[in-house]
């Protein structure tokens, strides 16, 4: 043992567990896990055994206990008024990059609401699982008066304590997960463990230290005092005490500045596979988001009194945009119940937008502001006017049947249905698209297929072979892409086009490829091109995505984040095949990216509708279109030298089946790019 007299760091230790809702096991089943953990901790806390516990940042797992256990509710306010409890702000752990600032606003007003409602006021942004972090974030904190944040991926080598472009932010050097306590190792093991570990923290720290105990759905040792103590005594430079993260918030100067995104995966794994990862995901969450939001933008200027049910749906949202769930890292089981929370979102959305369209006054008319002023209808056909152009039909009923509550719609009503592209103050100009079986082109932009090749023109300028679909092996997992050394991609081949459609509104051709159909579809006086692909796949362990060859190379990106713009530098030349890490602990370096539905780079834009990772390489810029794997963590990943999680077989991760992408582009000033948004997400307004 050392000398006790001698001058040690004080460290800060506080208890925790981080609650995943559901991962490798599903939320039910993690459920019961749950009462068992913080039935415990109550316990503890009530007895005085521990000083108090720290309850992961966010309300949701609170409320699933309550659930189960409404008759604790009156000891937990207590607990959380003594300061014993901490809860929120958040109502779930959402992913940053794959979440809009619209969703993260509301599940900070939700998780906020709720944490006031138990008595809670001390807020810490506690983000310490997120595969890295968006510069936007720290605003949106400051908009709920929220100036602490805990982090740990993608800080690379910043010190413990610095200022997250404003907020004061603490990098948990060694990360969120210390389970040596739960172990059956020696106390002199222990001690010779959290020794090194705290060593690593020392060097990026101040005179204090701050220490997680906890880790993964983990509780908490019911000895964990005794150890402690017995622990120093072993810990030459080191006292441990257990307090709380707001202590060491008071104990330290923040000194330094980082006013970009935490994305540097040196240090600490941030997973960037996830981006692409189970892409029908992606494409529902970005559809729920926008729609719920419209719902919500209509239900209040209506007066519809939705409040609670839109709450409700957002909940829904947001516990899919956790980011285990939204992230398609977990077991085939947790994310089918994530496909039914969207479709229940959808049909909460879609009826409150159809319900407040049909039941206003005549002189109350609601539609979409974008460049070309188009909406798809969906009418009888008695309502088909010049200014309309019939896209499809199908067999249903009514819509203004199904939402009159003094009606019911009986077999004489089934009729059909015909959806139309309806143009709102049409300016009498006549229609300037032209269409054969090669081509497809208005006044502003043109497609077409020259010598098996996809060229576009957008005004004098050509593009030749603009446009280019491409896949590769990926023998990765959910989290990382596993890109094979000197693998050549394969690049699909034009067989044939024809026209699709040909009318005044809206053209578009069809061109079948070696891979797939892709249609192409372009409005009057449009400046996008719009394409759709839907195929079957039947192919495992494959990254496909669209490639985009520019004209020159590819330094910066700029991209939506948190329904905002951002900039990226890359090195064009970086190549990850030619860099897979070999010395344990590393993940490799990638040009990909995250985006949320706008990516632009030297003059050129894309919108897409749930596409959700790019790529550079050279003078192109890639979209992913889909990525096959098959386990949550592959141990021989080739670019990511250890486990990130389980390596459970997940058959459902390769995507086998019918798959949909959809994307839009064309050539505008970055400047311009929420009106380009706008024509392929209409904002909804009121005249």
């Amino acid at each position: 043992m050392f000398n006790l007299n001698k001058k040690k760091k004080e460290v800060i230790a506080y208890l925790h567990t981080h609650w995943d809702r559901e991962w490798y096991r599903e939320f039910e089943v993690f459920r019961l896990r749950l009462l068992k953990v913080f039935d415990n901790v109550l316990d503890m806390l009530e007895e005085n055994r521990i000083p108090s516990f720290y309850f992961d940042g966010q309300v949701s797992a609170l409320l699933d206990y309550l659930e189960i256990r409404p008759e604790r509710e009156e000891q937990i306010r207590r607990l959380i008024y003594e300061k014993k409890l901490f809860i929120g702000p958040f109502y779930c752990l959402v992913d940053e990059f794959l979440t809009d600032g619209i969703c993260f606003r509301k599940n900070l007003e939700i998780g906020v609401k709720i944490a006031k409602e138990f008595g809670c006021n001390d807020y810490i942004a506690y983000l310490a699982d997120t595969f890295g972090h968006s510069k936007n974030i720290p605003d949106i904190l400051k908009e709920f008066e929220i100036d602490k944040a805990i982090v740990w991926r993608g800080c690379g080598d910043l010190p413990s304590e610095f200022k997250f472009c404003g907020i004061n932010t603490v990098n948990l050097v060694r990360g969120y997960f210390m389970d040596i306590f739960s172990s059956d190792k020696s106390i002199e093991d222990k001690a010779e463990f959290l020794k090194k570990n705290l060593d690593m923290i020392a060097e990026k720290s101040g005179k204090t230290l701050l220490l997680p105990i906890g880790a993964d759905h983990l509780g908490i040792p019911e000895d964990i005092a005794e150890q402690i103590e017995e622990v120093n005594q072993y810990l030459e430079n080191y006292e441990i005490r257990l307090g709380s993260p707001f202590e060491y918030f008071d104990s330290v100067k923040f000194k330094k500045a980082h006013n970009d995104e935490l994305r540097d995966n040196s240090k600490t794994f941030i997973l960037p596979g996830t981006y692409s990862s189970r892409m029908k995901l992606k494409q529902l969450n970005t559809e729920c988001s926008y729609k719920l939001d419209i719902a919500d933008k209509l239900q209040y200027n209506f007066g519809s009194c939705y409040d609670n049910v839109i709450e409700y749906a957002y909940k829904l949202l947001l516990q899919n945009q956790a980011h285990d769930s939204i992230c398609g890292c977990s077991t085939d089981d947790v994310h089918e119940e994530n496909i039914t929370r969207y479709k229940k979102i959808l049909q909460i959305a879609d009826t409150i937008i159809e319900e407040i369209r049909l039941t206003q006054p005549d002189n109350m008319s609601i539609t979409f502001k974008y460049l070309d002023k188009y909406k798809l209808l969906e009418v009888e056909r008695t309502e088909i006017d010049e200014n309309s152009q019939v896209i499809s039909q199908r067999r249903g009923f009514p819509t203004r049947l199904l939402h009159d509550t003094n009606k019911i719609p009986v077999t004489e009503d089934y009729t059909t249905i015909y959806t139309l592209l309806k143009e709102f103050n049409a300016d009498n100009k006549p229609s300037d698209i032209v269409v054969d079986n090669t081509n497809l082109f208005n006044s502003n932009i043109r497609v077409a297929v020259e010598n098996g090749k996809l060229n576009i023109y957008n005004k004098s300028d050509c593009y030749e072979n603009f446009i280019e679909f491409i896949r590769c092996k990926d023998n990765g997992d959910s989290y990382n892409c596993g890109p094979v050394e000197n693998d050549a991609y394969e690049i699909a081949q034009i067989k044939s086009a024809r026209i699709l459609m040909d009318g005044p509104l809206r053209s578009a051709i069809r061109i079948n490829t070696t891979f797939f159909n892709v249609d192409v579809y372009l409005n009057k006086r449009s400046k996008l091109l719009n394409f759709k692909i839907k195929w079957l796949n039947l192919s495992s362990n494959k990254l496909w995505q669209v490639r985009f060859n520019l004209n020159k190379s590819v330094k910066e990106v700029q991209s939506e984040d948190m329904n905002l713009l951002i900039s990226r530098k890359f090195d064009p030349e970086y190549d990850i095949r030619q860099n897979l890490p070999t010395e344990k602990g590393l993940e490799a370096k990638t040009n990909t990216a995250p985006f949320q539905r706008f990516v632009w780079t030297n003059g050129f834009g894309v919108i897409t509708k749930g596409l959700t990772e790019y790529e550079v390489s050279k003078n192109a810029l890639m979209i992913t279109l889909l990525r096959s794997t098959g386990v949550i963590s592959n141990p021989k990943n080739p670019s990511r030298t250890t486990p990130a999680g389980p390596p459970i077989e997940v058959p459902g991760l390769q995507q086998l089946g019918e798959n949909t992408a959809e994307f839009s582009i064309g050539f505008f000033p970055v400047k311009e790019w929420a009106n380009y948004v706008e024509e392929v997400y209409p904002q909804t307004i009121l005249f």
